[in-house]
């Protein structure tokens, strides 16, 4: 019999998979099917610019009125625009849509990143455990789920986009503008795409809108309100807490130099993860072997991811976070630097696989250990924390699409290679000092006498919102 912390973790980790089967298979073909005049990246660059704005202030607010739960429900509807975005594509459609997808992705993340973590610790508490390793097998199981997103969304796609007749032959003489090897202004890999019919697109569109109202549903429904006696209490007093002293509460946390450490580490997630989404689907599969290829390239990532995420998750505490941290930057390195010489052909279809199946594991690394490194480190202000994940996180996929279309392939991998580098140099000096100075675990007060002799102390709210479940 499963715990009620695990149900929940659960309900939120298929919620999640059904959000993201529709908004991943997206963001997979933006580069592709809105490639005109860089449509698709830059309404990709809108989506992550909103996401950084509404960090800065929108998640404390709303997790702290609604709750996790409620936050996450409303959350979801805003990604759902973006598929109906993508019916009618066109500048202002997608361009509207994306950004009420940013503002809706700066507390999906956070609300979900600090459910986790409230329960990870509450479970930790009943069983006498660490929290931070409780903590990582929720992620580790929220990962495993989440990431075969990439397998029903792309899979969908490619199904789907098979039966286009309008399936093109590559020009042998356009194969070699392919990957990083040249770098000329006067070809671009648009040469190489022919688009699917408009019906199938329309299609495509409609079943994702269909499972990003099942999420919705799946939240609504069977997610228990851990937090909902904390935001009604909030609610009553928040004349208490002022605006102001809200929308700075994300850029306090950078008064902890962890926090401003991890920022090249996090940044370096949104790099890693909009290369292989933006430039890899693009330059080297689609340029190469056409769109109808993408879903099934990107399938094998979210398999190889999903399945990674849930053994490193249980891994970690044994090997800890840093043997993984430095698995992950070895493979990425590798393949960035494979990625710099390898000419890609038609003939040479299953290494077009074997990139994103290690991209895959050490993107299944990033996600979870990193998540799980803010939960630990930060756990006494989760919101605040988390939200500078997501915000961090965004400004490097901002930048990272900002750039795509101004400068080579060759040069987007030197700048991975450099903030791979950066980012590992500054997150082992963040373990350093956790060794130096170990956080202190979080205490979950149970009882409900001793959360009323608890409830003048400035902790007070932090714990007791931990304690409603």
């Amino acid at each position: 019999m499963i715990s009620r912390n695990t149900k929940n973790i659960l309900v939120v980790s298929f919620g999640f998979l059904f959000l993201f089967t529709a908004y991943g298979g997206l963001q997979s073909l933006q580069s592709s099917l809105n490639y005109e005049d860089g449509m698709g990246v830059i309404s990709l660059s809108v989506i992550y610019g909103t996401i950084i704005l509404s960090s800065m202030f929108l998640p404390p607010i709303m997790i702290k009125n609604l709750g996790c739960k409620w936050t996450i429900f409303v959350s979801m509807a805003c990604y759902i625009s973006y598929s109906f975005g993508n019916l009618f594509p066109g500048w202002a459609s997608l361009i509207t849509t994306s950004a009420i997808l940013g503002l809706g992705g700066s507390t999906l993340w956070s609300a979900k990143c600090t459910y986790l973590t409230v329960s990870g610790n509450a479970q930790a508490e009943k069983d006498n455990k660490k929290g931070q390793d409780i903590i990582n097998q929720y992620f580790g199981i929220f990962f495993l789920i989440f990431q075969s997103s990439a397998v029903w969304g792309n899979l969908m796609s490619s199904l789907i986009f098979r039966q286009d007749s309008n399936v093109a032959e590559i020009p042998e003489e356009n194969l070699r503008y392919c990957g990083a090897a040249l770098c000329d202004e006067n070809f671009t890999t648009s040469g190489n795409i022919t688009l699917p019919e408009q019906n199938l697109v329309n299609i495509l569109m409609g079943c994702y809108i269909g499972v990003g109202v099942l999420a919705m549903a799946l939240i609504g429904i069977f997610l228990d309100n851990i937090d909902g006696q904390a935001a009604q209490e909030f609610r009553k007093n928040k004349g208490n807490e002022s605006f102001c002293t809200t929308f700075l509460a994300t850029f306090r946390r950078l008064k902890d130099k962890r926090q401003l450490i991890l920022i090249p580490l996090t940044m370096y997630s949104g790099f890693e993860q909009s290369f292989l989404a933006g430039e890899y689907t693009k330059n080297y599969v689609t340029c190469a072997l056409g769109i109808h290829f993408v879903g099934f390239v990107m399938i094998c990532f979210g398999a190889v991811n999903s399945l990674s995420s849930y053994i490193f998750g249980r891994l970690a505490q044994y090997t800890g976070r840093i043997a993984l941290f430095c698995l992950a930057a070895v493979i990425n390195l590798s393949s960035v630097l494979a990625l710099l010489f390898w000419r890609p052909h038609p003939d040479q279809l299953p290494v077009f696989f074997v990139f994103p199946a290690l991209w895959g594991v050490a993107d299944a690394v990033w996600q979870t250990q990193t998540n799980a490194l803010y939960g630990t480190l930060f756990s006494n202000h989760k919101e605040a924390a988390f939200a500078n994940y997501r915000m961090w996180e965004s400004l490097g996929f901002v930048i990272a699409f900002a750039y795509s279309t101004f400068i080579c392939l060759s040069t987007k991998l030197y700048i991975l290679i450099a903030v791979l580098v950066l980012s590992m140099v500054t997150y082992l000096w963040v373990e350093y000092n956790e060794y130096k100075h170990p956080t202190a675990p979080v205490k979950v007060i149970a009882n409900v006498a001793e959360k009323q002799s608890f409830k003048d102390t400035p902790e007070s709210a932090n714990i007791i919102a931990q304690t409603n479940l």
